[in-house]
């Protein structure tokens, strides 16, 4: 709770400067202009590849397999999604970040391995 906790001081503050030194830099319109475009790119993105993991979901799901890596990518396509509609270019960065097939990849082994250590210690209940 404490990482929340920092985190929700840190990166809206962090955001704040570098807004300020974008509207300094290239002015307040352009700066305006590319946090409205990556917002509406962003949702764009997000909601195309959501529905590419809803379809593949639902695939594994007909065929009786497991679907945890197509809801691994779902969970960071949501995440990515919802960072990208937030103003700002950290956020817009780290949006982009987890809707790179690549970087998911990547961040999926990461979230895996997590789980797997929360699961093992009786952090995380699962009913079966």
């Amino acid at each position: 709770m404490r990482y929340i906790l920092l985190l929700m001081i840190i990166v809206p503050a962090a955001e704040i400067g570098v807004l300020l030194l974008s509207g300094n830099t290239i002015g307040l319109w352009p700066t305006l202009a590319v946090i409205l475009f990556t917002g509406v790119l962003g949702a764009y993105l997000a909601k195309k590849q959501g529905l590419e993991t809803i379809r593949k979901i639902q695939d594994q799901l007909r065929c009786g397999q497991m679907p945890g890596d197509a809801i691994l990518d779902g969970a960071c396509i949501l995440i990515g999604g919802t960072l990208l509609l937030a103003p700002g270019f950290i956020t817009d960065a780290l949006g982009f970040t987890l809707l790179l097939p690549s970087a998911r990849k990547v961040l999926k082994n990461i979230l895996y391995i997590g789980l797997k250590k929360w699961m093992n210690k009786g952090t995380i209940t699962i009913i079966r």
